[in-house]
């Protein structure tokens, strides 16, 4: 599983020109599923971005974590994030989990991370998003579990 963070300070998701996820501070997901990936591995990935510090302390080092400053987490389902992007021009989806799967898996890490943290978000699986941000920094970090 790979989730592509972004420290934000305000993000929002629009399909057919209507907004319907929107945070303000805090961290945009883009989440890719791979065909390997298990709910525990939603799990693990869940675990580090909501405890990774990216977050300024008092003295201005990247030092909290989302929890600690009380963010928002926007979830957005990337599925051209696992693409095999290693040769030609074109890339490859063969590493990426199949719709079903991958829809499964959004939605348990979605389920897990309302369980733990209040304003989560989301886009909507296999929908035409147009995702706006302000990245804050900009500090962008690529996890992959």
């Amino acid at each position: 599983m790979i989730g592509l963070i972004q420290r934000v300070s305000r993000a929002q998701v629009d399909i057919e020109g209507v907004s319907v996820a929107q945070i303000g501070r805090g961290i945009t997901l883009l989440l890719g599923v791979e065909k390997a990936d298990t709910p525990a591995t939603a799990e693990r990935l869940l675990e580090r971005v909501l405890g990774y510090r990216i977050f300024p302390d008092a003295q201005g080092k990247m030092n909290l974590s989302l929890r600690e400053v009380a963010g928002g987490l926007l979830i957005v389902p990337q599925f051209t994030l696992p693409a095999d992007t290693r040769k030609g021009t074109r890339p490859s989806f063969t590493p990426a989990a199949p719709p079903d799967q991958g829809r499964a898996l959004f939605e348990y890490f979605t389920d897990k991370a309302r369980c733990q943290l209040e304003g989560v978000q989301t886009g909507v699986f296999s929908a035409d998003m147009q995702v706006s941000l302000t990245n804050d920094g900009p500090v962008t970090f690529w996890l992959q579990v």
